[in-house]
């Protein structure tokens, strides 16, 4: 599923126009239309503004399941969240900033390590 299908329907999910969306993150409703029918890509600084604007975390964006979060509220608790505050906070604006520097294709094996570190990972957790 695409990032700009989620978009749409968490804002519709919560039952907000894209004029709400605007007023909440400071994008115009123009460039959030844009985005939602998949005429812009967002940078993932832009996102971290629309995810803040629709009051989510920003995996869910990303996230894909049967039960799909997007679809479901989501209880946006900021002293939990590690990347709200802190130096949690500015080690992610720093990431952020950072990764919308980098080319597209940089972005994708960038992507693609972090899976496969995942992956190993939890493979690893696995054996007794």
């Amino acid at each position: 599923m695409y990032v700009a299908d989620r978009i749409r329907e968490l804002r519709e999910y919560k039952k907000l126009s894209q004029g709400d969306v605007e007023k909440r993150t400071g994008l115009l409703r123009c460039y959030i239309s844009r985005v939602e029918n998949g005429h812009t890509v967002p940078a993932l600084e832009t996102l971290e503004k629309i995810s803040r604007g629709l009051g989510v975390s920003l995996y869910q964006f990303f996230y894909v399941n049967e039960e799909s979060p997007a679809t479901k509220p989501h209880s946006f608790d900021r002293a939990k969240d590690w990347a709200s505050q802190g130096k949690g906070h500015r080690v992610f604006s720093k990431m952020c900033h950072a990764v919308s520097k980098i080319s597209g294709k940089d972005r994708q094996i960038l992507l693609l390590m972090a899976t496969q570190l995942s992956n190993s990972k939890r493979g690893r957790s696995r054996k007794p």
